[in-house]
């Protein structure tokens, strides 16, 4: 098993994931890459359909890719065996699944469920195990639930033991499914602020998978997934301004594969009519992108500083790069950008 401390925990690399339904081919993963660091809490975002679920299913050990890289804290989830899934689900991962009938047994307390998991994961022990079972439903903002069951508390509360079920193990990861799927929105803000104190607390690495776009702003960094791969990324940050008051900034960027790919926006896709084909151009500092439709008022502008011009196949908002002459400089596959017809886009 490699050093959890220098490379990430959670690595996926080309990670594809085909599976077949009456005799069709569905390609629910299609070369996706993700990299979460140790301490990261990182939410994946997306559509139905898009990549997501299958995503998390590979991450818990719960299904195998069909081809590519995919390790979590170390552990080669595409080739370990039964007896190692086994170990690597007690005691490496946590999980806190959107239905808590998944997380919680219904005839046990908060408390006695927490117990249950410590001991199947074989931590702690006798008094030792009795303040922990305190101190992580403190954490998780409800030490008055210990000695209620689940059908005494409310969605939020049940959701909040889960999480501390989750931790029961001490896991290096914990990964959500939809944590927030069934609660309002005010309730939803307290589950991931409970999740946001845990990740602080702990420094577990902490995954959050979800189609509810608000999740985002409980977390520094967010994912989006389109077409079972990685498009987008969010990064949120604090600054100080001028005046010294503090500022919160999100910055979306496109998310540039291990070869070069990265995916062209929808919408951009649609308001400039892009389709098949598109013409790319070279800057010393930056990429420009424009439609690829024939005639001349398609083509780029001349520019005494450009140093290749290339066109590119695009399919569903991707694209292939080749070169237009062989004096063009740029070389390997590259996607296209966010810019419209006559502009350049920013690298």
């Amino acid at each position: 098993m490699a050093d959890t401390l220098t490379e990430p925990h959670i690595l996926c690399a080309d990670l594809v994931r085909i599976f077949t339904a009456d005799g069709v081919e569905v390609q629910a993963l299609q070369g996706l890459d993700l990299r979460v660091e140790p301490g990261e809490m990182v939410a994946v975002v997306g559509a139905s359909g898009s990549g997501k679920s299958t995503l998390l299913t590979i991450l818990s050990g719960l299904d195998t890719a069909t081809a590519g890289v995919a390790r979590v804290a170390g552990h080669d989830l595409l080739t370990m065996g039964s007896r190692e899934r086994v170990a690597y689900q007690r005691r490496t991962v946590g999980f806190v699944w959107q239905q808590t009938s998944r997380n919680l047994l219904p005839y046990l307390t908060a408390g006695e469920n927490l117990a249950v998991a410590m001991n199947v994961a074989r931590t702690h022990r006798g008094a030792d195990r009795a303040r922990r079972v305190d101190e992580l439903l403190e954490l998780t903002g409800v030490g008055e639930a210990r000695d209620r069951r689940p059908a005494e508390l409310s969605g939020g509360q049940q959701q909040r033991v889960a999480i501390a079920v989750a931790l029961a193990n001490a896991p290096l990861v914990l990964l959500a499914d939809e944590p927030t799927g069934e609660l309002d929105e005010e309730t939803s803000a307290a589950v991931l602020e409970a999740m946001r104190g845990v990740n602080e607390e702990l420094g577990v690495t902490t995954l959050i998978v979800t189609h509810d776009a608000t999740v985002s702003g409980h977390v520094r960094r967010t994912v989006q997934i389109r077409d079972g791969r990685t498009s987008t990324e969010v990064l949120r940050s604090t600054r100080v301004d001028e005046h010294g008051a503090e500022e919160h900034v999100a910055e979306e960027f496109a998310v540039l594969d291990r070869v070069g790919r990265l995916q062209l926006p929808h919408e951009f896709v649609q308001n400039l009519q892009l389709r098949d084909r598109v013409r790319l151009a070279l800057e010393p500092d930056h990429v420009g992108v424009w439609p690829g439709h024939d005639g001349a008022d398609a083509a780029p502008p001349t520019s005494p500083s450009r140093r290749g011009r290339h066109t590119a196949q695009v399919d569903g908002g991707t694209a292939e790069r080749t070169p237009a002459s062989s004096d063009d400089t740029a070389s390997g596959a590259a996607h296209g950008g966010n810019a419209a017809p006559g502009t350049e886009e920013e690298r």
